[in-house]
């Protein structure tokens, strides 16, 4: 035991020297780094620039030292986290808020739907495929529309209703009736485009579903319209906001898709770093979705209820097509990518 605690009692002694050698400079480095922090690299003098990346060398150094002799753990961390401050502000590229959302519409968003094209097609036909099985269902017996929509969502829109009603719903002038179903609406789309997003983390398998369901809803309300002779105006009153909505939707599960698959065959990374990396992806889409849903509910809320000519309505709505479509798979050189990031 004795040997044991004069063996142990010198670690402690070159602890407190080292300490006491250095103190001042990991000081003074911690409060230039705290004054750039709380104001700006203007905040310094000339001799404290100067001494900025001195500091930054000794504090390295005193960190690589602590590491290899074993110094108490305390030490270590606060010299990590020292360094790790200044690092930041001498080599971190300091970005302003309009800079950082600037790089994500011109290059962050678009790079990661081009990335998620695969996903995408499968949303796509996923939803395509459930449009066509629910108007097949509906047209061969009514009563399946109530189980694919429920009353709040059909707001009136059903196999009883007659010709005259449905043509109201289409063409009649902005009431109190129009405006709960257009929120009523957004508020289900918004929840399946996240849900669709948030639940790929289970293999995919609720994404898929949540996608599927939409294009059943889809298909459910063309029986209705079709067989009467309002396809083409139903269409069209979609069509005003529905390219960019169901792109939103479309995208989110492309979003859940890729998480899902990265879990279930995460290749030659661990599924914790493929989840990751495929959430990093996923949630930069999934942010500019939200903001496709937003644009949406302006188009469903303003135009569709204020546009009523079904040519005018379809012109809109290939017009935000064909942007998005443009503004995420026009090719980009690299210099463009390089001098956004």
């Amino acid at each position: 035991m004795a040997t044991a605690f004069l063996t142990a009692q010198p670690a402690t002694v070159n602890a407190s020297r080292f300490r006491a050698a250095h103190d001042a400079d990991w000081q003074r480095l911690e409060a230039l780094v705290t004054r750039i922090e709380k104001r700006s690299i203007k905040a310094l003098s000339d001799d404290d620039l100067l001494a900025l990346p001195v500091l930054y060398r000794t504090a390295l150094s005193s960190l690589s030292i602590a590491r290899e002799t074993s110094l108490d753990r305390a030490l270590v961390t606060y010299l990590e986290q020292l360094c790790t401050r200044a690092y930041f502000q001498l080599y971190g590229v300091p970005t302003s808020a309009v800079r950082q959302l600037r790089v994500f519409f011109t290059h962050t968003w678009p790079a990661a739907v081009r990335a998620l094209w695969r996903e995408t097609l499968v949303s796509l036909l996923l939803t395509v495929a459930g449009a066509v099985v629910g108007y097949l269902l509906v047209r061969s017996d009514p009563g399946w529309f109530f189980g694919l929509v429920g009353q709040g969502m059909a707001g009136g829109r059903d196999p009883s209703a007659s010709v005259e009603t449905l043509r109201g719903t289409l063409y009649g002038k902005h009431n109190d009736m129009l405006t709960i179903f257009a929120a009523y609406l957004f508020t289900h789309n918004a929840q399946i485009a996240i849900f669709s997003f948030a639940l790929g983390f289970a293999f995919a398998v609720p994404t898929a579903l949540l996608i599927a369901y939409n294009g059943l809803m889809l298909g459910a309300f063309l029986a209705v319209f079709v067989p009467k002779g309002l396809g083409f105006g139903f269409a069209g009153w979609i069509a005003i906001h529905g390219t960019t909505e169901l792109f939103a939707i479309i995208l989110s599960g492309a979003a859940g898709f890729r998480i899902g698959t990265a879990i279930a065959f995460p290749g030659r990374a661990t599924r914790g770093d493929a989840a990751v990396q495929a959430g990093k992806t996923g949630a930069t889409v999934m942010g500019g979705a939200v903001v496709m849903l937003l644009v949406a509910g302006l188009l469903e809320g303003i135009g569709r209820q204020t546009v009523t000519n079904d040519l005018a309505r379809y012109a809109i709505g290939s017009v935000m097509l064909v942007g998005w479509l443009l503004y995420f798979y026009l090719p980009r050189s690299r210099r463009d990518g390089v001098a956004a990031a």
